[in-house]
């Protein structure tokens, strides 16, 4: 009896578990329909002033890194010419030092005793006019010397200084062309064929984001509503209605989601959330012409598309504790279902593959809060800030290319 109350208590808490949301970033939602729309406002205007920081075609990209490795190369050399200025600065310093030195000695030999006038006194204390020839020839001798030595002091002064100056040069010069290698790096990666998994071009980024406004404002979201409040509202009233609408996934209320699971019958992580920027989680099968996809909890098919890259995308949204989440897949190489669609853990919607922007076939998986497609409620930079780490959602080995197998 015991025995069976410890087994039930078990798997209530199991039961309870597969509930349980994890803390979500609440910083990454668009809020309130007025405030959604004065970010995309901001958002797509900062777009627009960066289109023109971006190369256009093959052939300027080209150029760019051209001048990239050009400036990368008079950077070593000017870091380089720094290096060999400060030994010379260094040593001008010795040198300067050592001079200094034995001029102050001369004078210290000559002066310590008999004041001022030490080389005369010295001249004129001949006791013959031999010896006076004798000691005025020294005294001429060792002026001649001092003022030689002071010459070459204020020559090594001068050189260094000189020096400084070129060095401070250098340092500004090599600080202007870290700036420019780094606007031009800028260049090249602003809107280059997507850098990331699944990535929209600028030009879509911008559409999408007043599209969401816009369709915020048609199905009725007040200014002060908060936009996934009022979506949420909008497709239960719509759900039972039995009609449709122009937002993803038809405006079709998914049933509640009551559990995640793995997206594929067996597989390993081959590359983890965040890492580099990553905003998902990447998973490979040897075996991958024969892995299926399926969807990590129930929802409704939210979007599908090519990216801008090629790589066949496909979202589902989900109901999790009284708000959406969304899934994203990506790098298919083939979908069996379509917008609208309610899909559980057990329905194949689509193949892995190496479509896109892709190194070799895998699954990309990502978990956010919002999206940025038609209905989502959020540009694609807020959609960046809402990812969230699929290990805590989901099951997977901790290590790099390790097997799981079963969901």
């Amino acid at each position: 009896m015991k025995k069976y109350k410890i087994i039930s208590l078990l798997t209530l808490i199991s039961i309870i578990a597969s509930y349980i949301i994890l803390p979500m970033d609440a910083s990454a939602d668009a809020n309130t329909l007025a405030e959604f729309r004065a970010e995309v406002e901001q958002y797509t205007n900062e777009l627009e002033e960066n289109q023109n920081k971006i190369a256009k075609n093959d052939e300027e990209v080209a150029q760019i890194k051209k001048r990239i490795s050009e400036i990368e190369n008079e950077l070593d050399r000017i870091v380089e010419e720094i290096g060999t200025l400060q030994i010379e600065i260094d040593e001008s310093n010795k040198e300067i030092e050592e001079k200094s030195e034995e001029s102050k000695k001369i004078i210290e030999y000559y002066q310590v005793a008999n004041g001022e006038n030490a080389y005369l006194e010295y001249a004129f204390g001949a006791t013959s006019i031999t010896d006076m020839i004798y000691r005025m020839a020294v005294v001429e001798q060792l002026t001649e010397y001092n003022d030689k030595i002071m010459k070459e002091l204020d020559e090594l002064i001068t050189k260094n200084k000189q020096q400084q100056k070129d060095l401070t040069q250098k340092q500004e010069q090599q600080q202007n062309l870290q700036k420019e290698l780094e606007s031009e790096r800028e260049r090249i990666n602003a809107d280059t064929a997507a850098l990331k998994d699944a990535q929209p071009g600028i030009q879509e980024q911008i559409k999408a984001a007043k599209n969401n406004v816009k369709y915020y404002e048609s199905i009725g979201c007040g200014e002060n509503e908060n936009i996934q409040s009022c979506q949420i509202r909008y497709d239960r009233e719509h759900a039972s209605s039995g009609s449709g609408g122009s937002g993803g996934g038809g405006n079709v209320m998914p049933p509640s989601a009551s559990g995640f699971y793995r997206p594929m019958e067996s597989g390993y992580v081959t590359q983890n959330w965040m890492n580099a920027g990553h905003l998902g989680i990447d998973l490979g099968n040897r075996d991958y012409n024969n892995i299926e996809i399926h969807p990590v909890a129930t929802g409704v098919v939210f979007a599908k598309y090519y990216d801008s890259a090629g790589a066949l995308v496909l979202k589902i949204r989900h109901y999790v504790s009284g708000r959406y989440l969304y899934s994203t897949y990506a790098h298919l190489s083939a979908w069996y279902v379509s917008v609208g669609d309610i899909v559980s853990p057990d329905t194949v919607i689509g193949r892995m593959g190496s479509t896109g922007n892709s190194s070799g076939p895998h699954l990309h998986l990502e978990i956010t809060t919002c999206d940025w497609n038609t209905g989502g409620g959020c540009t694609w930079a807020q959609y960046q800030r809402s990812t969230l780490n699929p290990r805590n959602y989901i099951g997977f080995p901790s290590g790099l290319y390790s097997w799981w197998y079963g969901r």
